[in-house]
C-alpha cells in the first residue's frame, strides 16, 4: 500500500503535508504535489495534514489513475521537503470540480531564483548539491587555530 494525491489538490497545493513526512516522498508539479509510491513509507501520518483531503491510501476503489499519475511524475518533478506558501487563490479552488481534465499541468515547480543571487535554484536541492561542494575535513587543521 501506499498512499496517493489525487485531484483536489490541483490549483489548492496546501503543502501541509511536506512538513510531516518522514521520508521526503513528495514531489512538486507546476500546480500540485505528488507522492512517490516506492518511497512512501505507508505511515499515514500526510493524510490528516491536507485540509482538502487530497491524500488518499491507494487500496480505496477508483484510485488507479492516480496511483499512476503520481509514479510518473515523482520521476519527472523536483523533490520537495519544505513548506511553501499555498497559492493566494487556493481556496477558491477547494470544491472546484473537474481539476484534473480541466486545469492539471504536467510542467514541474517552477525554478526559484533568489534576490541578489544569479543562480537558479531547483526546489528539493541545495546550493551544496548543485555545485558539488563538499563538506571540508574534520581532520583539516586551520594554520590560525590555536
Amino acid at each position: 500500500m501506499t498512499y496517493v494525491v489525487v485531484e483536489s489538490c490541483i490549483k489548492c497545493k496546501y503543502m501541509d503535508c511536506i512538513e510531516v513526512c518522514p521520508v521526503d516522498c513528495f514531489y512538486e508539479g507546476a500546480n500540485m504535489l505528488v507522492i512517490h509510491p516506492d518511497e512512501c513509507i505507508d505511515c499515514g501520518v500526510c493524510e490528516p495534514e491536507c485540509p482538502v483531503e487530497a491524500i488518499k491510501p491507494d487500496t480505496e476503489p477508483g484510485l488507479e489513475k492516480y496511483l499512476s499519475l503520481n509514479a510518473d511524475f515523482a520521476k519527472l518533478w523536483p523533490n520537495i521537503t519544505a513548506k511553501k506558501e499555498p497559492p493566494a487563490d487556493a481556496k477558491a479552488w477547494d470544491d472546484v470540480p473537474g481539476k484534473l481534465e480541466q486545469h492539471f499541468s504536467p510542467d514541474p515547480a517552477p525554478a526559484i531564483r533568489r534576490k541578489g543571487c544569479g543562480s537558479l535554484l531547483i526546489p528539493g536541492l541545495t546550493r551544496a548539491r548543485t555545485r558539488g561542494w563538499r563538506p571540508p575535513s574534520p581532520f583539516m587543521v586551520s594554520a590560525t587555530e590555536p
